[in-house]
C-alpha cells in the first residue's frame, strides 16, 4: 500500500522527444511516487520505451527536463539485453568475484528470484553464452535482486512462461517498490498496476486501476468521441463486456464502476455466437479434422532430422480434434508444446500410432520464427501474394483492409518488408496466415511483440472465424478470452485436460512441485497407489464424455417438452378417464427415463471435469 503522502521518485516537466520528424513525446508532464504501480500501454512505436528510457535516464529528452529525489535508487530493465561482456551470471545478479557464494545463497529472497525467473541452474554460464531470452531474464532478476526505490521495465513477460509471469507478479505486488512497467500481458497488467498511463499521440493519459479500468475509461471516451472512431467503440465496448461476463476475480475491484459500465454494454452481444460457429465450422471441416492415434511424440534424437529417437515427451496420446473446437494449449518448457503443434500440423513421425486429417482441411500455422520474405517486396505486396479478398465470418474483406485491421495503415502498407519492426514483421506473418482462409489454426506464441490494439483486433477477427483452433501462449488472458478449452503438458508424457484453466494449472504446478520426491525404492509402488487412487482421464476419454454430455442434453430437451406437452394433455383430457390413465402412464415413463438421462449426464460430466 502507498504510503499516506508518498514522496515524488522522479519528476517529469514539459518533456518531448522526436526521432526525425515524429514527435514520440509533446510537452508531457507526469511524476512517479512511492508505492505506485504504473503500467504503460499504447501503440508499438508510440513512444513507450523511449518515456521509459528518459524516465530512467538512459535518454536525454529533446525538451523539458526529469529530476529525481536525492538518493533516489532506480533499476532499469530495457528490451535492450545489454550485459557485461564476459560477466558470469552469478556475477551479473548478485555481484562480482569480491561477493563470497554464501553471502547471497543463504538468502531465501534472492533464491526465490533465481529460481522464480528461471535462471538458478545458469548461475555459472557466462552471459555471453546465453540466448536472448535468457539474457532479458538474467536481467530482469538482477534489478529484481537490488534494493531499488523504483523498478522501470519494459515488457518483463517476454521470455517467461505462465508461470514465471504469475511468480513476478506475485513479486511485485508484495515488495515495497514503486513500478513502471510496459507490457503487452492484460493479465499481468490487471494483476499488477494501480494506475496506467496510456501513450498515444505524443501525450500520455493517466487513469487510476489496471487493465480492466483503462478498458473502462477507453470505452466511456470512444462512447463519447464522433462517428468516424465507431469501430474503436465497439471494440472497446465488446472487450468490456467480455471482461464483465467473465470470471468474478477478473472484474471484482470496488473502485470499478459497475453500474455504468453495465449500461455501456447493456446491447452488446457475447463475443462468440459458438453454437453457430460450430455448425458453421462442421459445415466447412466436416466430421474428421485432425486425429492423434496411439501417438509417441519424441524430440528429434543429436544429429538426426526425422524427429525420432530422442526423449520421449508423449506416450500413446489419442487425441481428436472436433469441429470449431478452440484450445489453449500450456506447460513447461521442453514438455513439447510446439512439437505436438507440430505432429498436428504432419511435420512430427507419430509412429507406432498415426495421424488422420480430414479431407476439407487447411492449416493456417503461426510460427515463432518469422517468415523469409523478400525485403524489397511491399506489405500489401506481401498479403496479397496470398489472396486478395477472404471471407470473416459473413464478410468479405480485401488485403488491405485486413492489414489495416492488423495495424497496418494504407500508407504503411507500402512500406518494404525490410524495413518493418520486428513487431510489424510478426504482425504481417499473422496476416498471411489468415489470409489463406485456413479452417484448422495453430498459433505458436501469437501474443509475441503485438500491442494491445492488435491483440484487440486480432481477437476480434477470431471471434467471428469458424473453424478450429489451437494456441499455445504464456498469455493466461488471451487464452481466456479466445479459446473454451485448456490441455497441459506436465512432463509426465501426457496431456491433460483442465476444466478449472489456468488457475487449475497453476494449482497442480505447486502440487507437483511441493510434493516430495519418491526414493527409488518406493517409486514404483507410489506411482501405482498414485494411478489407482487418482485415475486420469485420457484425452479419448474426455472426448466421449463431452459427446455424450451433448447428446444427453438434447435428449432432456425433448423429454422436458414431452413431460410439458403431457401436462397440458392431462388438463385437457379431465373428462375422459381412459385417456387419462394412458397419459398418465407415458408421464411417469417420461419423467424416469428423464432421471436416467440426468444421471448419465452427471456420470459424464464428473469425467469432463
Amino acid at each position: 500500500m502507498a504510503p499516506a503522502n508518498p514522496t515524488a521518485l522522479i519528476n517529469a516537466d514539459r518533456i518531448s522527444k522526436s526521432y526525425g520528424i515524429k514527435p514520440l513525446l509533446e510537452s508531457v508532464s507526469l511524476g512517479v511516487h512511492e508505492g505506485q504501480r504504473i503500467g504503460v500501454v499504447g501503440l508499438n512505436g508510440g513512444g513507450k520505451t523511449t518515456l521509459l528510457e528518459i524516465l530512467g535516464g538512459l535518454t536525454e529528452p529533446d525538451q523539458g527536463r526529469v529530476s529525481h529525489a536525492s538518493d533516489v535508487r532506480i533499476a532499469t530493465v530495457t528490451q535492450r539485453g545489454e550485459l557485461p561482456a564476459g560477466a558470469t551470471v552469478a556475477e551479473v545478479v548478485v555481484g562480482g568475484p569480491e561477493v563470497a557464494v554464501h553471502e547471497w545463497a543463504g538468502d531465501p529472497r534472492i533464491r526465490g528470484i533465481l529460481n522464480g525467473i528461471g535462471i538458478a541452474a545458469l548461475l555459472d554460464a557466462r552471459v555471453d553464452e546465453l540466448s536472448g531470452g535468457q539474457r532479458r531474464r538474467v536481467g530482469l532478476a538482477a534489478a529484481l535482486v537490488s534494493d531499488a526505490d523504483l523498478l522501470i521495465l519494459d515488457e518483463p513477460t517476454n521470455h517467461l512462461d505462465v508461470e514465471g509471469v504469475q511468480w513476478l507478479a506475485d513479486h511485485l505486488v508484495a515488495r515495497r517498490s514503486a513500478l513502471v512497467v510496459v507490457t503487452h500481458d492484460r493479465w499481468f497488467l490487471d494483476t499488477v498496476a494501480t494506475r496506467t498511463w496510456e501513450v498515444h499521440s505524443g501525450r500520455v493519459d493517466e487513469y487510476e486501476g489496471g487493465y480492466n479500468d483503462w478498458i473502462f475509461a477507453r470505452a466511456e471516451r470512444s462512447r463519447l468521441a464522433d462517428a468516424a472512431e465507431e469501430r474503436r467503440q465497439n471494440l472497446a465496448r465488446k472487450e468490456l463486456a467480455w471482461l464483465r461476463r467473465g470470471p468474478p476475480a477478473r472484474t471484482s475491484k470496488p473502485r470499478y464502476r459497475i453500474e455504468a459500465a453495465e449500461r455501456l454494454i447493456a446491447d452488446v452481444p457475447p463475443p462468440r455466437d459458438s453454437v453457430t460457429l460450430s455448425a458453421f465450422a462442421k459445415r466447412r471441416l466436416g466430421r474428421v479434422v485432425i486425429e492423434l492415434e496411439d501417438a509417441r511424440i519424441t524430440t528429434p534424437a543429436a544429429g538426426s532430422d526425422d524427429n525420432r529417437g530422442g526423449q520421449v515427451l508423449l506416450d500413446d496420446l489419442t487425441w481428436r480434434l472436433a469441429p470449431g473446437e478452440r484450445i489453449g494449449l500450456v506447460g513447461v518448457n521442453g514438455s513439447g508444446k510446439t512439437t505436438l503443434l507440430r505432429a498436428l500440423a504432419g511435420e512430427v513421425d507419430v509412429s507406432p500410432g498415426r495421424r488422420v486429417e480430414g479431407t476439407t482441411v487447411t492449416i493456417g500455422w503461426l510460427r515463432q520464427e518469422l517468415d523469409d520474405l523478400d525485403p524489397d517486396q511491399r506489405v500489401l505486396d506481401a498479403v496479397e501474394s496470398v489472396a486478395t479478398r477472404i471471407m470473416v465470418g459473413d464478410k468479405e474483406m480485401s488485403a488491405g483492409q485486413l492489414a489495416e485491421r492488423l495495424g497496418f495503415t494504407p500508407a504503411r502498407q507500402r512500406t518494404p518488408v525490410g524495413d518493418l519492426s520486428g513487431g510489424e514483421r510478426r504482425r504481417l506473418q499473422m496476416t498471411r496466415v489468415l489470409m489463406a482462409e485456413p479452417n484448422v489454426l495453430l498459433l505458436d506464441e501469437p501474443t509475441n511483440d503485438l500491442d494491445i490494439d492488435t491483440l484487440q483486433q486480432l481477437e476480434d477477427l477470431l471471434d467471428g472465424w469458424a473453424g478450429t483452433l489451437v494456441v499455445i501462449s504464456h498469455d493466461r488472458y488471451l487464452i481466456e478470452r479466445i479459446c473454451d478449452s485448456t490441455w497441459a503438458l506436465f512432463g509426465d508424457g501426457k496431456l491433460t485436460n483442465l476444466p478449472g484453466g489456468i488457475e487449475q494449472y497453476l494449482q497442480r504446478r505447486r502440487e507437483i512441485a511441493s510434493a516430495p520426491a519418491p526414493r527409488a525404492s518406493q517409486a514404483s509402488s507410489t506411482t501405482a497407489a498414485a494411478e489407482s487412487s487418482t485415475p486420469a482421464v485420457s484425452a479419448a476419454e474426455h472426448r466421449e464424455a463431452r459427446k455424450a454430455m451433448n447428446r444427453l442434453e438434447r435428449r432432456l430437451e425433448q423429454l422436458t417438452r414431452r413431460e410439458d406437452d403431457l401436462h397440458a394433455a392431462l388438463v385437457d383430457a379431465a373428462t375422459d378417464p381412459e385417456r387419462l390413465t394412458t397419459l398418465n402412464a407415458e408421464l411417469r415413463q417420461v419423467v424416469a427415463d428423464k432421471e436416467t438421462a440426468e444421471s448419465e449426464w452427471l456420470e459424464a460430466a464428473e469425467k469432463v471435469e
